[in-house]
């Protein structure tokens, strides 16, 4: 038995507003153990609806409805569901009654619209709605199909799948096994470099392992179906001590570690401090060791020397090196780390300049050209090229930068 999501809603297909609510149930499975294949996103159509819930089930017995239960015309979940299962509404009265003390409290009267939110199909039972006006319903309109309709408001949708939705399931006999994983991180290998390194364990049954590419990095993610999460655990423990020695250095972190998290760590655990100094970045670096709460025990400040004359007057770059290699080069990327270490006193400098675009690139030194300077505690220096490449887009060249900068000063404080 398995469950399918079907969020309904035009507004989802026009990328108007982010499909949160298909991420929150499919954890919620994982947490019940229901396995889940498919999630479909389907506009107020209701022959186009129709012709999601023919393929919904032939291969899923739990559908699960978000979306179209409110009181305007293009709201036709309910009515739709219940004219392909050849069924017809009813109006239920203490539906009704319900929808009108809500209306008293808020000082309003129902609006004749909101009736419609009483039709429901004949032999559903009701999902109650604690905060809004739309009720769901529990629904088994044939023997081996359950259907669950709930409204897209976010804030609506999880207390009445918590309160209602997961105890009918348990009742039916679900949630005596979990599916949990661990979401491996790592960063300075590709994603099918990893996956040829770990193919062997690309197979298991249980855990399953499975890699994915992010913003820049990689991950694996290792999922274990068991009785309990400690027991899932157990299963995964193994499997994953096995890939982070597999992949070395590559490896940075699990779940919802970041590359700022994991090198704040190692500083707070050697008791040295950090600055930075940033150009193309302008102040992304910053950004992401300042969001880590407690960052100031071990981050001290930096510099956005956006102009050379910062980078010279602030930061210490010789004019003539500026004028002879550049901004964007591995001496200027050097001077800047060593310059900032120097004037915050801290035990590492870590620099960045780069040619962020969409402008300013050259044949020499194109868009995504990217150089990192790190200085450190012995006055040892060291710099880094990067070519992110000239599609990437702004955004993504800033945040790969900042977070290459991070893995390069991890590295080291790992090997040193």
């Amino acid at each position: 038995m398995s469950a399918e999501i079907i969020c309904v809603g035009t507004e989802l297909l026009l990328g108007d507003i982010l499909n949160g609510n298909a991420q929150f149930l499919a954890q919620q499975l994982a947490q019940l153990g229901i396995p889940h294949y498919y999630q479909t996103v389907v506009g107020d159509n209701p022959e186009r609806l129709k012709q999601v819930i023919e393929i919904a089930i032939s291969r899923a017995q739990i559908l699960i409805f978000t979306g179209g239960l409110g009181p305007t015309p293009d709201d036709l979940t309910c009515e739709t569901i219940a004219d392909f299962f050849k069924v017809p509404l009813i109006e239920r009265s203490d539906i009704i009654e319900d929808i009108t003390q809500k209306f008293a409290q808020r000082g309003r009267v129902m609006s004749p619209s909101n009736r419609k939110q009483a039709l429901i199909p004949q032999g559903a039972e009701i999902l109650p709605n604690p905060t809004g006006t739309a009720p769901g319903i529990i629904w088994q309109p044939r023997p081996e199909i359950t259907i669950f309709t709930f409204p897209g408001v976010p804030s609506e949708m999880y207390p009445m799948w918590e309160e209602t939705a997961v105890p009918f399931l348990k009742s039916q006999g679900w949630g005596k096994e979990i599916i949990y994983s661990r979401s491996l991180k790592f960063w300075g290998i590709g994603e099918s470099a990893l996956a040829e390194k770990v193919s062997s364990y690309l197979k298991l049954p249980n855990p399953t392992v499975a890699p994915y590419a992010g913003k820049g990095e990689v991950r694996l993610r290792v999922s274990a179906k068991a009785t309990s999460e400690a027991a899932a655990e157990e299963l995964i423990a193994p499997i994953e001590k096995q890939l982070k020695e597999i992949a070395g250095l590559d490896f940075y972190g699990v779940n919802n570690d970041t590359l700022a998290s994991v090198v704040g760590q190692l500083l707070r655990a050697s008791k040295e401090t950090l600055s930075v100094a940033e150009s193309c970045t302008g102040g992304g670096l910053g950004q992401m060791l300042t969001e880590i709460s407690g960052s100031s025990d071990y981050f001290w400040g930096g510099v956005i020397s956006y102009d050379n004359s910062v980078k010279v007057g602030l930061l210490g770059v010789n004019q003539e090196d500026l004028d002879k290699f550049g901004a964007v080069s591995a001496t200027v990327a050097e001077q800047m780390a060593v310059g900032v270490k120097t004037r915050l006193a801290t035990t590492w400098g870590l620099s960045i300049t780069g040619i962020a675009g969409p402008t300013g690139g050259t044949d020499t030194k194109p868009v995504g050209l990217v150089y990192i300077g790190l200085a450190g505690p012995k006055d040892e220096v060291a710099s880094f090229e990067y070519q992110f490449g000239t599609t990437r887009g702004r955004a993504l060249i800033r945040h790969v930068s900042a977070n290459a900068a991070l893995d390069n000063l991890r590295r080291k404080l790992l090997t040193r």
